[in-house]
């Protein structure tokens, strides 16, 4: 299983390793741990968020410099997905991989989903630059990063429905995780592509929204750098370079550097 290289943020004691139901989460933090989003015993963890549309957007954010630039409307309009379902199940399924917690927002909140719908939208999603002709050797795919996408949110909601009657973002979290294991565990048909990679798009969009420069979808309010204190896109950190201790500056995006 490959690791992503991130630091988590939530302890998981040998207590409840030993005891999965020792509280609701648990099989939160096993679902998290077994899909390589740990590093040394440490996983992202925490309760999801509330439904798409039910939290108020910021309308600002605060530079380093004092100066208040508007955040971009444009972030929060669709350009990919067409139905609502879609991007209903994207975000249930962002927010499982990358929930918030009481040390900060998770993927929802974070607007993973309107990242990952503008890098599907993009010549990236369409494979722009890869050759796609046949034949395809190797267990290539002929489909496009958006196909395998589509594809996979939509089996998402299939799943859901047969199993459940109900919607993917409408089942509880532990019947989530339960689909996305089965799709990571390559247990789910889908055409012309395996579930398990599927998932492994899913959640390297996932990371990539939660940590991307704002200005590209993600990040909102640059809360996923906040967490991280990583203080992003200075030009130039002559002002702490001889300092001996770790200096935590308040993170700018490159868009800041456009005004």
């Amino acid at each position: 299983m490959k690791h992503i290289s991130i630091e988590g943020v939530l302890f998981v004691s040998e207590q409840e390793k030993n005891n999965p139901i020792l509280d609701k989460r648990s099989s939160r933090r096993t679902f998290i741990k077994n899909s390589g989003l740990t590093v040394g015993g440490l996983v992202l963890g925490g309760a999801i968020g509330s439904l798409i549309g039910k939290e108020e957007v910021p309308t600002q954010q605060q530079a380093v410099s004092g100066v208040v630039h508007e955040t971009n409307d444009y972030s929060e309009a669709l350009q990919f997905f067409t139905r609502t379902e879609d991007f209903n199940a994207l975000a249930a399924a962002t927010e499982q991989i990358y929930p918030e917690d009481e040390h900060g927002p998770g993927a929802i909140k974070l607007g993973v989903p309107y990242y990952i719908d503008k890098q599907l939208a993009s010549p990236w999603g369409r494979n722009a630059d890869d050759y796609m002709e046949r034949p395809f050797n190797n267990g290539a795919t002929p489909l496009n990063r958006g196909d395998i996408m589509i594809q996979g949110i939509r089996k998402l909601n299939d799943v859901a429905n047969t199993k459940h009657q109900m919607a993917f973002n409408a089942i509880s979290e532990d019947e989530q995780i339960i689909i996305l294991q089965d799709f990571e565990s390559g247990n789910i048909e889908l055409p012309l592509v395996s579930s398990a990679e599927f998932f492994g798009l899913l959640r390297q969009l996932t990371i990539e929204g939660c940590y991307c420069d704002p200005m590209h979808g993600g990040n909102k309010n640059m809360e996923g750098w906040k967490m991280r204190e990583f203080p992003g896109a200075y030009m130039s950190f002559i002002d702490v370079v001889e300092s001996k201790e770790f200096v935590v500056k308040n993170p700018i995006s490159l868009s800041n550097h456009l005004h």
